[in-house]
């Protein structure tokens, strides 16, 4: 598998049957194709969808339904739509039990950086705000590091925080960490990556659970 779609795989093993789920945009999106046959989850747009399925093929892409991100998706059966007023409605008034979301950096206390990097233009920051404020759980699914090797796991952030809620769970294509009181506890790793990798790749002190585990794709999970 190709590291962006191991890591929406072992994010969409955190849902749990009839939460309602809002996916961010990049990485979260895929989650979508890896929802577990044995639940049912309800995905959310905040521009008002309610029953997202997962991206539609080529030739049934409809042009009107779209998410968050203009992105085309398809709709399960029994979808709703409503205006952004009601879709942030739901949101402040803690009707999200999980948002996934993609970050530019998180820092080792969870919180997050995901809309601006000073000195270049930005769309804003959209619903990111209110997601990590009014949702139950947050899980952050990135790549490890920049395409320049940086961390993106880092000790302080240095591009805007985006709220000073901490977020739960950090999944890269490397390892898992949770998100505690005292800081970040290791707790899934990759098979064929080292612990020495991973620390040389986190710019943020970490713990490691003595119960680590390697995470492992022989659950027979298979893209919709």
């Amino acid at each position: 598998m190709k590291p962006k779609e191991r890591i929406a795989k072992r994010a969409s093993r955190e849902l749990k049957n009839r939460d309602i789920v809002n996916l961010g945009i990049g990485i979260p999106t895929l989650v979508a194709e890896y929802i577990p046959e044995n639940i049912q989850v309800f995905l959310h747009s905040e521009n008002g969808i309610l029953g997202v399925g997962p991206a539609p093929k080529a030739d049934a892409v409809d042009p009107d339904i779209v998410n968050a991100g203009k992105l085309p998706v398809s709709i399960e059966e029994g979808a709703s739509f409503f205006d952004s007023a009601a879709s942030f409605g739901m949101i402040r008034g803690g009707h999200i039990d999980v948002s996934i979301l993609g970050v530019l950096q998180v820092d080792r206390s969870g919180r997050v950086a995901n809309w601006a990097v000073p000195g270049k233009s930005v769309l804003g920051v959209g619903g990111a705000m209110d997601l990590l404020e009014g949702s139950k759980k947050v899980i952050v699914t990135t790549m490890h590091t920049t395409n320049e090797g940086e961390p993106k796991i880092v000790e302080e952030l240095s591009y805007p925080i985006t709220s000073w809620r901490k977020v739960d769970l950090i999944i890269t294509e490397l390892a898992v960490f949770s998100v505690q009181e005292e800081g970040l506890l290791l707790i899934d790793k990759q098979p064929n990556v080292t612990l020495q990798e991973i620390i040389e790749k986190t710019g943020a002190h970490f713990e490691v659970d003595q119960n680590l585990i390697e995470i492992s794709d022989l659950d027979g999970v298979v893209a919709k």
